[in-house]
């Protein structure tokens, strides 16, 4: 059996969705202790990159519903895309507003929400904006916080393709 049959295999079961959403968890876990511990303030664009990524945990739910339905699992994928493309463009945006700084080229000053969905006003402790974008608060070896989002949400985009190629690989 080759990689991409067992990749194939692998997605069609639920664990493999579950460790998609666990990897999330951790993730936003990691930005609430950098919020609430630490004590950074999150920009509009951080509480953008937290959406994208509670989308890609979305996307993961779907998926562990039924993934050996491919109905479900193809959803799951799709959104998982979606929620990676979305979550990239942001965070190489919001490097954009920190390498250069400019006062005719900031982020919004307050989370822009649907009115269905006023997240930051039912859980502003998770999505409520006090920082400041163009600010590099946190390092980790030389890349600041968004410059680590393109990395996550890129290694998002090249798992995902890998899962796609072996959807398309069977059994020998």
């Amino acid at each position: 059996m080759n990689i991409l049959s067992t990749l194939n295999t692998f997605s069609r079961q639920r664990k493999a969705w579950l460790l998609l959403l666990l990897c999330i968890i951790i993730f936003e876990s990691c930005a609430l202790f950098f919020q609430h511990v630490m004590m950074l303030a999150p920009c509009v664009m951080c509480i953008y990159e937290r959406l994208a990524m509670l989308g890609i945990g979305l996307a993961a739910i779907v998926g562990a519903i039924a993934p050996q339905n491919s109905f479900f699992r193809w959803i799951g994928l799709a959104g998982w895309g979606v929620a990676a493309i979305k979550g990239l463009t942001l965070a190489m945006q919001h490097v954009e507003y920190q390498m250069n700084p400019s006062p005719f080229h900031t982020c919004d000053l307050f989370v822009t929400l649907p009115s269905w969905l006023p997240l930051n006003h039912w859980m502003p402790w998770m999505f409520e904006a006090y920082g400041d974008c163009s600010q590099i608060v946190w390092q980790f070896l030389t890349l600041s916080m968004p410059q680590w989002l393109v990395v996550i949400f890129a290694g998002n985009l090249v798992a995902l393709a890998i899962i796609i190629i072996a959807q398309f690989s069977h059994k020998r």
